[in-house]
């Protein structure tokens, strides 16, 4: 067999793939663009979020601290009184100071918390919604509720609504005769106010069965009964109970925890 030259063997020939590139840097600028559009979304809810009402605020707060709604069962969305699993005399503290700072985290109700008085009886915790002279939780001479005794009344819920201790709600006026037609009187009026009390802590998270009574009393109990017709004696009463009602005669003494 004759030999191959070594000029006449076949050259080696190598290919080598390029790559195509898609685009200048890829994808890269999608990335940049989500998150520009992210970037402008969040801008536009702020900006939203700062013309709402307080208490649109206040329920989308609730709703990133507690996105799976457990807080709704456990009452965690209302603050951490809900951690107590009911109200006796040993840990009733504990509430008015949780209702207190409450109170004071909402800025159109720090100036009236001086109107909202707690107290330990023999009932219970009772919180006094007191009036002013022109008229502050309720307008006046009307069992209507303000916008301010709105609020205040579903801030209440939210601390209570997850207590099992039942809730009294009392109505009274001063001594001042109602000046409206149709025998309509202070008698009316106060347990009017006291069940439009009661709806709206219904419609706010309270149970039905949760609110044992309601009461209108008139000017028939007065907080200041020297001065009759001072506002102050126009007030509703919300009484969170005892769970043992077998209350004694020395618990039935008021103790102010002011």
């Amino acid at each position: 067999m004759p030999e191959i030259s070594k000029d006449t063997k076949r050259p080696i020939i190598v290919i080598k793939k390029k790559r195509a590139h898609h685009g200048h840097h890829g994808g890269a600028w999608k990335v940049a663009y989500a998150d520009f559009v992210t970037a402008m979304m969040s801008l536009f809810i702020v900006l939203w979020l700062m013309n709402t009402s307080s208490k649109v605020q206040k329920a989308i707060a609730g709703y990133f601290n507690d996105p799976k709604g457990s807080g709704a069962q456990t009452g965690s969305a209302a603050s951490s009184a809900s951690e107590i699993v009911s109200i006796d005399r040993k840990n009733v503290d504990t509430l008015k100071q949780e209702i207190q700072k409450a109170i004071l985290k909402q800025a159109d109700l720090t100036r009236l918390s001086k109107q909202v008085e707690m107290t330990v009886t023999g009932e219970g915790l009772r919180i006094d919604l007191i009036e002013g002279s022109g008229g502050t939780f309720f307008e006046s001479g009307s069992p209507r509720l303000s916008s301010n005794g709105v609020q205040l009344l579903d801030l209440l819920a939210g601390q209570l609504r997850t207590l099992p201790n039942h809730i009294l709600i009392e109505g009274h006026t001063d001594a001042q005769p109602f000046s409206g037609d149709n025998g309509y009187t202070n008698w009316e009026l106060s347990a009017d106010r006291a069940n439009a009390a009661r709806r709206l802590l219904q419609t706010a998270g309270i149970g039905p069965g949760q609110i044992s009574q309601v009461r209108g009393y008139a000017d028939q109990s007065l907080r200041d009964p020297a001065n009759p017709l001072d506002p102050s004696n126009r007030r509703v009463s919300l009484i969170v109970q005892w769970l043992d009602a077998n209350a004694t005669p020395a618990d039935a003494t008021a103790e102010s925890v002011r």
